[in-house]
């Protein structure tokens, strides 16, 4: 099974929805950790790799590379 690449920039969907109501996060840092920002209210976590991965349950918007000069 090939592990999905994510992106800082990218928007994804979470299996279960933040207390504030929404389920889409923005991915603000990827390594070991994961740090998703909530963009319902703007709330900043940090998630270990295994978990945010058993909790997305789809990529919802994906950032473009930018061109390289």
């Amino acid at each position: 099974m090939e592990r999905i690449q994510y992106k800082i920039g990218d928007i994804v969907k979470m299996k279960k929805q933040h207390p504030c109501g929404s389920d889409r996060w923005e991915i603000t840092r990827t390594g070991i950790d994961f740090g998703i920002k909530c963009l319902g209210c703007g709330r900043w976590v940090m998630v270990p790799r295994p978990k945010f991965e058993k909790a997305v349950k789809t990529i919802v918007g994906r950032t473009d590379e930018p061109a390289e000069h």
